[in-house]
């Protein structure tokens, strides 16, 4: 093979291993972020707008199943004393990827498997793949319409896990 040849051959293989490495991020096989942010305190979120008085408490809660990846703990959505909604998720444990988001889904923890479906509303990235971690729903978003909580990595549509949310009573 000519020197030529064998130069163009190796900028291939750089190029590529390069796309892979961004692609799939390979070492976050090896590291966790463990995130421990307290619960939304009683008096609510400031940023939340002013509405008519509504008490404080969960709203639906349940537990993660591992789809794609490992993946455990709790998923809450949780009234704030403001008005305001998070979505909260504790004990978290599941494996660190690229592009990992956190969603509300209207299908169930099982059928997200196959997709988010229609109407998934993004909450956020993953802030860590260990811990308890708190996501702002948008204000004016009805939770009840949402079946499930997800862990998506958003690069390559795969569910890492979800948990159904069921009502809690009051």
């Amino acid at each position: 093979m000519s020197r030529s040849a064998v130069a163009v051959v190796v900028m291939v293989l750089v190029v590529a291993a390069g796309a892979g490495l961004y692609l799939f991020q390979p070492w976050k096989a090896f590291t966790d972020t463990t995130v421990a942010e307290a619960l939304p305190s009683a008096s609510g979120d400031a940023t939340a707008p002013e509405r008519e008085a509504v008490p404080p408490g969960d709203l639906a809660k349940g537990r993660f199943v591992s789809h794609d990846h490992d993946t455990s703990g709790t998923a809450r959505t949780i009234r704030l004393a403001g008005g305001g909604q998070v979505l909260r998720l504790e004990d978290l444990r599941t494996s660190e990827g690229p592009d990992v988001r956190v969603y509300l889904s209207t299908r169930s923890a099982g059928a997200v498997r196959q997709g988010l479906g229609k109407g998934a509303v993004e909450l956020g990235k993953l802030k860590g793949n260990l811990g308890d971690q708190n996501y702002a729903v948008p204000a004016d978003t009805d939770t009840s319409g949402f079946r499930s909580a997800v862990i998506w990595c958003k690069r390559f549509s795969v569910s890492f896990g979800a948990a159904d949310l069921s009502p809690v009573k009051s």
